[in-house]
């Protein structure tokens, strides 16, 4: 299983990366109605910080961005008021943990390499987003240190144009007192 196939079902909600269970079943080559079922049969296994339920609002803002996605794009949840097609429930997003639990629930060899895959997917991101804090903080301390350094530099040219300024005055003031024949 490719890596990208993965990372690119991996969505941030709620200011925290999951994976929905549509994609999941996807991944694990099950109907979402299925792999729902066995959560379900194992509700103590998910805490809320494990898996959730997205709101419609959350569903809408999802579809709107990422406007290529089919899959999202073609959910539809129905409303009372309607009669059949779509989805009759928001779909659910799994965290990292929740992830790590369903493979203690689905236990089929390709269940085992999915979560796998899985895992490896959210440990790239997390060094991905390790790497570029650190490369942004590098960039900061390198920043002050430029301009510091350039505060310097402009510092040294304000003061050289301030003498150069003091000395074109000097030569152009009238000069009072005794002068010398010549002198003006």
């Amino acid at each position: 299983m490719q890596l990208l196939q993965v990372h690119n079902k991996i969505y941030e909600i709620r200011g925290i990366k999951v994976m929905l269970d549509f994609d999941l079943a996807g991944l694990y080559e099950v109907e979402t109605k299925v792999l729902n079922q066995s959560v379900k049969r194992n509700i103590k296994r998910f805490p809320p910080d494990f898996m959730f339920q997205l709101t419609k609002d959350e569903l809408e803002s999802l579809k709107s961005q990422f406007v290529t996605s089919n899959k999202l794009n073609s959910l539809h949840i129905e409303t009372s008021s309607e009669k059949r097609g779509g989805n009759r429930r928001l779909p659910y997003a799994f965290t990292e943990q929740g992830l790590a639990m369903l493979s203690g629930i689905l236990n089929s060899e390709k269940a085992i390499n999915v979560n796998i895959a899985i895992m490896r997917a959210f440990v790239y991101l997390k060094q991905f987003a390790l790497t570029n804090k650190e490369l942004t903080d590098k960039l900061k301390k390198l920043e002050s240190k430029t301009n510091k350094k350039f505060k310097d530099v402009y510092d040294a040219l304000d003061d050289l144009l301030q003498k150069d300024k003091l000395e074109s005055e000097q030569k152009t003031r009238v000069r009072i007192g005794f002068k010398r024949t010549g002198e003006s």
